[in-house]
């Protein structure tokens, strides 16, 4: 096989390896955002250092998600599913980039203005891209271009929607930090566990919808349904 003829399984790989990635790393993030919920089974210097490890795990989904944006759009490019743009291709994969630079620059700076700006900037990308992707795939849905079969378009309209849930995770996790400071400050109870247990509770059912979704878009993408 020549070279340029493992271009395309071998970028279909990349793609997969990074979905294996995002939702393994996922689940091991939701299993010990579980553990650290049970306050009655660990202490509560166990139960942050449960919480620190779950932000480094958050760290590969996170790092997933930002390079399955240029990757995807190669693989659509590659395989003759679409001939992407040029400029939209190189620009996809600038944006990837950068984008996996903010997260992990705000993960080494984390707590410092710094990383406040690189998410405020990375909150605006996500929901730029994210737009892109629901376009992407409502426009090839209705007009039957730029994206064929229909498999592939809504596809691409559901990574656009998983965009919009894994948004709604952090926006939902905010209030986290400032539940979790009084926690620290005045300890455990009901009166400053009860709130932090209800949002966790509320996030949870953005991470469901997340996994429903990335389960969807995979089954899309190598069943390749006749719809």
């Amino acid at each position: 096989m020549a070279l340029a003829d493992l271009a395309y399984p071998t970028l279909v790989y990349a793609h997969l390896l990074l979905f294996v990635l995002w939702l393994g790393a996922d689940v091991g993030v939701f299993l010990l955002g579980q553990h650290f919920r049970k306050r009655t089974e660990y202490t509560l210097d166990q139960r942050i250092a449960l919480l620190k490890l779950l932000v480094l795990v958050d760290m590969t989904p996170r790092s997933a998600w930002a390079l399955m944006v240029p990757l995807s759009l190669s693989v659509v490019d590659l395989g003759n599913w679409w001939d992407v743009p040029s400029l939209l291709l190189w620009g996809a994969w600038a944006i990837g980039l950068f984008w996996l630079w903010l997260v992990w620059d705000s993960h080494w700076h984390d707590q410092t203005p710094r990383a406040a700006r690189n998410r405020a900037i990375e909150g605006w990308l996500r929901w730029i891209v994210g737009g892109f992707y629901l376009w992407l795939g409502g426009q090839s849905l209705l007009m039957d271009t730029p994206l064929q079969p229909d498999w592939l378009a809504w596809k691409a309209l559901l990574f656009g929607v998983i965009f919009v849930a894994a948004i709604m995770i952090d926006v939902t996790f905010k209030p986290v930090g400032p539940l979790l400071m009084a926690v620290l400050e005045k300890g455990s109870s009901d009166e400053t566990e009860i709130p932090l247990l209800k949002v966790m509770n509320r996030t949870r059912i953005w991470v469901w919808i997340v996994y429903a979704l990335l389960l969807a878009t995979a089954f899309l993408g190598n069943v390749k349904p006749l719809l």
